[in-house]
C-alpha cells in the first residue's frame, strides 16, 4: 500500500481548513485515513500551521510520499529538516508597509512630474528660439513692418483731423 502525506479539505464553503494526513493514495481526497498528523488554516494572518513533527518524520522514514504542498508545509514546521537534513528558511519575505508604497507612489509621481515640466521648458525654448528668429530676420509673409504700422497710424490720425 502506498501511504502519501496530505491535505483533506475541512470546513464551510469559501472557508477551508485542511488536515494534514497520512492515507492511502488509492482513497478519496477526503475518504478514509490512516492517522491525522495536524491541520494548516490558510486563512487566518498569519496563516496557522500545526504539525505533529515526530510522527510526520516517522511516516516520511516509513515510505510515505508527501505532496508538494504538505511538504512546502512539513518544511515550515520543522518537520523536512529533522528528516532530511536540509535547512529550510520559514520566513516569509516581509511585505513592504503601506508608508514604503506611499513614498515610492509619491517619487513616482514626482518623477513624472518632472518629465511634464521638462517637456514643457524644450517646448518653451521652441517658441523662443522662433520668436528671436522672427525679430532677427525679416517679418513673416502677411504682416506689415513696424515702420509701415507706424505710417498707418499717422494716416488714421490725420484722416480723423480732416473729418472734424
Amino acid at each position: 500500500m502506498a501511504v502519501k502525506l496530505r491535505l483533506m479539505r475541512m470546513g464551510k464553503k469559501k472557508q477551508p481548513t485542511y488536515r494534514v494526513v497520512a492515507a492511502d493514495s488509492r482513497k478519496a481526497r477526503n475518504g478514509r485515513f490512516i492517522e491525522a498528523l495536524g491541520f494548516y488554516d490558510p486563512r487566518r494572518e498569519p496563516s496557522v500551521i500545526e504539525i505533529d513533527n515526530e510522527r510526520a518524520v516517522a511516516w516520511l522514514r516509513n515510505g510515505a510520499q508527501p505532496t508538494e504542498r504538505v511538504e512546502k508545509l512539513l518544511k515550515i514546521s520543522g518537520a523536512w529538516t529533522d528528516f532530511s537534513g536540509e535547512q529550510f528558511d520559514a520566513t516569509p519575505p516581509a511585505p513592504a508597509p503601506a508608508a514604503e508604497k506611499a513614498v515610492v507612489e509619491e517619487a513616482a509621481d514626482e518623477a513624472a512630474d518632472e518629465a511634464v515640466v521638462e517637456e514643457a521648458v524644450v517646448e518653451e525654448a521652441v517658441v523662443e528660439e522662433a520668436v528671436v528668429e522672427e525679430v532677427a530676420g525679416e517679418p513673416a509673409v502677411g504682416e506689415a513692418s513696424v515702420d509701415e504700422a507706424d505710417e498707418a497710424d499717422e494716416a488714421d490720425e490725420a484722416d480723423e483731423e480732416e473729418q472734424a
